[in-house]
């Protein structure tokens, strides 16, 4: 039996908020149940939670929102967040990525497949807590502990999932990665998020590292590489 984690569900749909809480406990965790965004907030701030399962629709404050303020705080930035929402478009996987979140699953959608999430996202969070390195190719330093990137000397602020992808392509500079590879490596394995969405990803990293945007390759057909402009 998992070791009991305290879960935090957003939801305003009342029946579904019971169903999940109830299926949250019977699977040995400790569900927290709150319907609106700044009942959200309260209740991170009163007990910070291992997971928060967000709805994006959410009265008062939205769950992107949320997400981002959470987020945003250096005693929460690292709770995993698992968006529950009926907004499917490649546009709103987006939105949700870069406000932070770890997981985007679609309404309508089976309990067992996001009970599956839960525990994968929970793992994916204790191994990242573990681990800790300094990756640095070229100009770019990246710290995966303080969750820092560093262009010539500089402090670049990337969103998470564009910090994940960064520190991926770093991990192996040269080597090309399918965005199959990238979305398994860099947000998790089983997660639905479209190539496109990678692709806007890459984009914004690019921009963001300004002349040395073009260290990330694209390679035709395939995915992406980072290559050191000075081997």
């Amino acid at each position: 039996m998992h070791e009991s984690r305290h879960i935090l569900v957003v939801e305003d749909e009342l029946d579904l908020a019971e169903l999940l809480r109830y299926n949250l406990n019977v699977s040995g965790h400790n569900a927290e149940v709150v319907h609106s965004g700044q009942a959200a907030l309260d209740a991170v701030a009163a007990r910070k939670p291992d997971l928060i399962i967000l709805d994006v629709m959410l009265p008062e404050i939205d769950g992107i929102e949320v997400a981002k303020r959470i987020k945003s705080s250096t005693e929460t930035s690292d709770v995993p967040i698992i968006f529950l929402t009926a907004k499917s478009s490649d546009e709103d996987q987006i939105r949700g990525l870069d406000a932070g979140g770890d997981d985007y699953v679609t309404k309508p959608f089976s309990v067992k497949v996001l009970l599956a999430r839960v525990v994968a996202a929970l793992r994916r969070s204790a191994k990242g807590s573990s681990e800790s390195e300094i990756l640095e190719i070229g100009p770019i330093q990246l710290d995966t502990d303080k969750h820092e990137v560093m262009v010539d000397g500089s402090s670049v602020r990337l969103t998470l999932t564009e910090f994940k992808l960064l520190a991926t392509l770093m991990a192996g500079p040269g080597r090309v990665l399918s965005r199959r590879g990238l979305i398994s490596n860099a947000i998790g394995p089983g997660i639905t998020v479209t190539e496109r969405t990678i692709d806007v990803h890459i984009a914004a990293i690019r921009k963001k590292l300004g002349e040395h945007g073009s260290m990330i390759q694209t390679v035709r057909g395939v995915g992406y590489r980072l290559v050191d402009p000075e081997s």
